[in-house]
């Protein structure tokens, strides 16, 4: 049973519909520009640019998302499926179009979910997203932390076990369990159980593949599976935490 005093999140899927949210801008600056609505396929355009991401955050280069997300569109834009798109995007519209990743919505219930977690733990991020990206975003989508961690003041990815070793050094935590990561990717919550970290997986629409979770989804280890927790909201979560402080657990994760 672990005491847990600080909740980490991840935040791109995690907390913020980051799919629907760029898709629904990337539809208004097309429209803006004069690309024909059905001339392009936005989702595809977005999971691309997404994708990239997670594949440039393995290799070199700077650690800073913004940097990283601006060589991407780049990139993007010069591949024969996006140069129509190349085309009518000057360099100051790419500019606005990069910054879409400060303006992404919560999933419906991570506002309401957050504050009430807020009232008994420490709420941390730690993203990938470079820190202005996160601060942005949790003014635009009025997201309560106490704290927020990039991996960028750690000049590291995730998950390199770093990240979340000195994220728990920075909030006083010397007792890994009494830490809990929260993602919506298995990889991100793998990591942090790897250096002792509580675990907690929130199922999220699209986030991991068929192949990541297996047929059965992702199982606590109360059911035979790898996390200690398993919610599909941040309301569920409160609630689980909070009947398990009414019955002595005093927050625990098992």
């Amino acid at each position: 049973m672990h005491q847990i005093k600080a909740l980490v999140f991840d935040v791109f899927g995690t907390v913020v519909d980051w799919r629907s949210s760029v898709v629904s801008q990337l539809e208004a600056f097309g429209e803006r520009h004069g690309i024909a609505a059905g001339k392009t396929d936005w989702v595809k355009f977005a999971e691309q640019w997404r994708s990239s991401r997670r594949i440039a955050i393995g290799g070199g280069g700077s650690t800073n998302v913004d940097v990283m997300h601006r060589e991407i569109l780049d990139e993007m834009l010069d591949q024969p499926e996006w140069a129509h798109i190349g085309k009518a995007w000057d360099d100051v519209t790419r500019v606005e179009v990069n910054l879409s990743w400060h303006r992404l919505k919560g999933w419906p219930d991570a506002v309401e979910g957050l504050k009430e977690l807020k009232k008994d733990y420490i709420l941390a991020t730690l993203s990938n997203g470079n820190i202005r990206l996160l601060v942005d975003m949790a003014k635009y989508a009025g997201l309560p932390w106490d704290i927020i961690f990039s991996t960028e003041l750690f000049d590291t990815f995730k998950p390199n076990p770093k990240a979340y070793l000195e994220t728990m050094r920075h909030l006083g935590i010397t007792d890994p369990s009494q830490c809990a990561m929260v993602a919506a990717h298995l990889y991100d919550v793998r990591a942090a159980g790897s250096v002792g970290m509580s675990t907690i997986y929130v199922s999220r629409p699209k986030e991991d593949n068929a192949t990541e979770v297996g047929q059965g989804g992702v199982k606590s280890k109360k059911e035979g599976g790898e996390v200690d927790l398993v919610v599909t909201s941040f309301v569920e979560l409160a609630k689980m935490l909070r009947e398990g402080k009414r019955g002595g657990d005093s927050g625990s994760v098992n």
